[in-house]
């Protein structure tokens, strides 16, 4: 496996800035296996669902994460905490983060909110040496200092400020702790949900903290050498009975889909997974994905050639040609494992 067979020219003006309105006209790339895929909506997704199916979404709630910052010098600094550091007490103050600029920044150096108040101290790097912990001080509650200071983390390819926070969010979004956006479920809109339940299609949630490997593409040759990391999840027994026991399961995103076949794979309900779905991976539950487009070269792109082998290029072309827009804000496919 090469790295360059996850590799594809993105233009930079196909990425797209803002979300479309409403949510579901975002346009939907159909997979038809070897017929040429199909152009919808995301609002006409209920018509490619059938009774007895089960739509599995991630209901991670994005927190405001991205914290700018001032160093004691007056240089610029920027903090995006990616997950907190389990404690004895549970308290959520010592958190993992990636840090910039990581090389000048000092082990105890705090880092001053635009008013001058201490918000961050650096603490020491991780193993992996890509991250820090850090510690939020103040005696507020953690999720209330990131309501006040901080923004909501959108991906450094996005550089149009958000209009609403909301927009980042899904509608479903329930427990706070993601610093990203499951994204493929951003183009739900309550009644798109409704349409779906019609259908006789059955709702279920899990739960999936989007971590580091959503901001890194892969830059090792050969990607069975790329270590994943690991992200914390969550299946409740009766989601897990109910996948399978469904017709089809149908995943909302990439992490709804690892958060499943890490339960099915390691038969755990909760805990960490460092899961990663490549080529040969005997998937367990997962038959149909409903998924954004990936940025190249990234663990995300691996896994949709996993599911639906080499087609994901002629899907990807077709989505090219036929101006569709790409990544967190962009368009989606629904794909099909069985074609």
């Amino acid at each position: 496996m090469l790295l360059a067979d996850f590799d594809y020219e993105l233009p930079v003006e196909r990425i797209a800035q803002t979300p479309v309105e409403p949510r579901d006209a975002a346009r939907l790339l159909i997979d038809r296996g070897r017929e040429p895929p199909a152009h919808r909506h995301v609002s006409d997704i209920a018509e490619y669902l059938q009774p007895g199916d089960v739509l599995v979404v991630n209901d991670s709630k994005v927190i405001p994460a991205r914290l700018r910052l001032q160093r004691h010098s007056g240089g610029a600094a920027e903090v995006l905490l990616l997950e907190p550091v389990a404690s004895v007490d549970g308290d959520r103050r010592v958190w993992e983060a990636l840090v910039r600029p990581g090389k000048r920044l000092l082990v105890g150096e705090q880092l001053l909110t635009p008013a001058g108040e201490p918000l961050i101290e650096i603490d020491r790097r991780t193993d992996s040496g890509d991250t820090f912990y850090v510690t939020l001080l103040g005696d507020d509650d953690p999720l209330d200092i990131l309501a006040r200071y901080g923004d909501m983390p959108l991906p450094p390819y996005i550089t149009t400020p958000l209009g609403e926070r909301d927009r980042y969010q899904t509608v479903y979004a329930s427990e706070p702790g993601s610093a990203a956006a499951p994204t493929a479920g951003l183009h739900f809109t309550p009644e798109l949900l409704a349409a779906t339940l019609a259908a006789g299609v059955t709702l279920a949630r899990v739960e999936l903290i989007v971590g580091l490997d959503t901001f890194q593409p892969m830059s090792v040759a050969d990607p069975l050498d790329h270590k994943i990391h690991s992200e914390r999840y969550r299946v409740g027994a009766d989601v897990l009975d109910q996948c399978r026991d469904a017709r089809r399961v149908v995943a909302v995103g990439t992490t709804a889909t690892r958060a499943l076949e890490s339960a099915a794979t390691f038969g755990e309900l909760q805990g960490r997974t460092r899961l990663f779905i490549h080529r040969g991976y005997e998937w367990k539950l997962v038959d149909l994905l409903m998924t954004n487009f990936h940025l190249p070269r990234t663990t995300l792109l691996v896994m949709i050639e996993a599911f639906i082998g080499s087609r994901w290029r002629l899907l990807y072309d077709a989505a090219l040609a036929g101006d569709y827009r790409f990544l967190s804000f962009g368009d989606a496919m629904l794909l099909n494992r069985s074609l």
